[in-house]
């Protein structure tokens, strides 16, 4: 009898394929946006009167008087605690909510999915606003202190630490978490097939590199912080609160100096750049990869006893191992009884006792404690919010229909190219370092290159258009790397074809990583604001915004960017992402090894 036919896989041409629409949509929306960026920091002039060559000019001045040194070291303290956070608080709760087993583990994914949904800077802003009034509630009237330059600084970075705990707690907690079942992979894993054993080396390396990357995107998302500031202080009093995109947006759009602004926006955009290098090579050289844990793990069986009621002489089984290929049929149940099921997402070998559990739900609960007191001033507000504009219909289309737009697009080139990059491996087993091709745009948002589409949506006629809200990136960065060590992690542990084997299991973290996307394009404040001044075109973040600038205006709408049937529609998606997907998620290195599974 002849062997069944292996699948086929397809050429690694297809692979270069794959990762052309990326290619070209990284040339278009990131390369060539960063050379005019460049190209318009050399200048003098903007919109008001005509540009003119001046060469490093605009650098000297900046550099010179400490206007940037001032402006970046005050953003880099507003990091300073999120990042704590983010690599020593994180990691605590998901080792706790790991060892803690099944459902105390996916009771923290459904709160930490809380904490993101309803994330939103302007709205968190506009809450700690209110204790600006004379009758401000409890914790919101820290934000007195924003009225001294002397304070401000201060209070302004208690009130960022405070209004992001929550979602930088959950999303670094949802990195760590699967890393923490790195030694539940096994080697030569394939498909929902059976484990091999191994150490438990495999967790430590891979905590390591994730904590590496966690803390490079904390630092790299802090430093283009642009709501909290602009909302709260508009930089003062007297710049003492002024920020890196801060600085670009006065003196590109407010003073209506693109060298200036251009200036400021490139030497942000060098060191996003390297950062988002230092990331690619940390994952590149530890060959890190994502892949699937089986939905139902099966763990090695002690020996079968005798059976009481064997007859004498009749030889009882033995005990339960591998089956050889070409072993005679297995009585009725063996298999069961050499590998039983465990539930769905949880990992052999690795049961949670009493305290580890007790464990669990105790960091479990002082963590949503810390979170709701951190959160209760923008709480507060959604419950006291008005009626108003800002949480209109109208709003609300401009909000999400070009968010969502933009992120199917975006997240579908990076899908594309992840799969022929990391499905497809056209280098071979060096393929991920085609990463740094993208890797310089790997943390920059629109703020380092607003300047250049500004003016390239000017030169269009598309200002004060619904087209311009669509976010102008063509390729989501971040998403191609998460794709493709995904990719990479399902093409090296299946026996499966290409399709069934890659394709299909990696389309839902598509669907995950263009939900994500879609939130944090419809919070987002600098795009929308450079290119809509008509009211109806407002977004709800933008609307917030003016609404809390107008004199007419008794209370801001604090939850017009968060409206309730928005919230449940990405709650009940996350939930079920969460539940479903991500929970069986490993993230593993190249010195991972499968745990041993308890007898």
């Amino acid at each position: 009898m002849t062997s069944p036919t292996p699948p086929q896989a397809p050429s690694p041409a297809l692979g270069w394929l794959l990762a052309v629409p990326a290619l070209l949509g990284t040339l278009i929306s990131l390369v060539l946006p960063t050379a005019q960026t460049i190209w318009l920091s050399l200048q003098r002039g903007g919109v008001l009167r005509e540009s003119t060559y001046v060469g490093f000019a605009n650098y000297g001045r900046l550099l010179g008087d400490g206007e940037f040194w001032r402006a970046a070291w005050f953003t880099l303290s507003l990091v300073a605690m999120p990042l704590l956070v983010a690599v020593v608080v994180a990691p605590l709760l998901a080792v706790a909510l790991d060892r803690a087993g099944t459902w105390p583990r996916r009771a923290g994914r459904i709160a930490l999915s809380l904490a993101i949904v309803t994330f939103s800077p302007v709205g968190v802003a506009a809450a700690w606003m209110r204790g600006l009034a004379p009758d401000a509630p409890g914790l919101a009237g820290l934000a007195e202190g924003l009225r001294d330059p002397a304070t401000a600084p201060g209070t302004l970075r208690l009130i960022v630490a405070a209004g992001t705990f929550g979602v930088v707690c959950a999303l670094a907690v949802m990195a760590f978490l699967p890393a923490l079942r790195a030694g539940s992979v096994p080697q030569g894993f394939s498909g929902v097939q059976g484990f091999s054993g191994g150490s438990r080396g495999g967790v430590g390396p891979a905590m390591l590199v994730v904590g590496v990357l966690v803390a490079i995107a904390t630092v790299a998302v802090g430093l283009q912080t642009f709501s909290f500031g602009l909302v709260l202080t508009r930089g003062g009093p007297e710049r003492s609160t002024e920020t890196l995109a801060g600085l670009e947006y006065d003196s590109a759009f407010r003073m209506a100096e693109f060298g200036p602004g251009a200036s400021v926006a490139t030497l942000a955009g060098v060191i996003l750049g390297v950062l988002g290098i230092v990331a690619t090579v940390v994952v590149a050289a530890s060959r890190l990869s994502v892949t699937l844990t089986p939905r139902t793990a099966p763990e090695p069986a002690a020996a079968v006893p005798t059976s009481p009621a064997a007859p004498a002489g009749v030889p009882t089984a033995p005990a339960a191992g591998p089956i050889a290929p070409g072993a005679g049929p297995v009585a009725p149940g063996a298999a069961h009884a050499a590998a039983p099921a465990v539930a769905p997402g949880a990992v052999a070998g690795r049961g949670a006792g009493s305290v580890g559990t007790a464990v669990g739900i105790v960091a479990l609960v002082v963590f949503l404690a810390v979170a709701l007191v951190c959160a209760w001033p923008w709480i507060d507000g959604v419950l006291a919010s008005p009626t108003s504009e800002a949480g209109s219909l109208r709003s609300q289309v401009n909000t999400w229909v070009p968010a969502i737009g933009g992120a199917v697009v975006s997240v579908g080139v990076a899908y594309l190219a992840a799969l022929g990059i990391g499905g497809l491996r056209p280098l071979g087993r060096g393929s991920e370092w085609l990463l740094l091709v993208f890797a310089p745009w790997l943390f920059v948002g629109t703020g380092p290159l607003g300047v250049a589409n500004w003016q390239n949506m000017r030169n269009m006629g598309l200002i004060d258009s619904f087209l311009a809200l669509v976010p102008p990136l063509l390729v989501s960065v971040p998403a191609l790397l998460v794709l493709t060590l995904l990719c990479k992690g399902l093409a090296e542990r299946t026996d499966k074809d290409f399709f069934g084997g890659v394709f299909l299991p990696s389309l839902p973290m598509a669907g995950v990583l263009a939900g994500a996307v879609a939130l944090v394009n419809a919070q987002d404040l600098l795009w929308p604001l450079l290119v809509a001044q008509k009211p109806t075109l407002y977004t709800a973040p933008v609307a917030q915004m003016a609404q809390l600038g107008s004199f007419a205006a008794a209370k801001p709408d604090v939850g017009a960017a968060t409206p309730l049937l928005v919230v449940a529609v990405a709650l009940v998606a996350v939930v079920a992402a969460q539940l479903l997907y991500l929970d069986r998620l490993a993230i593993t290195t190249n010195g991972s090894r499968a745990r041993t599974a308890a007898a």
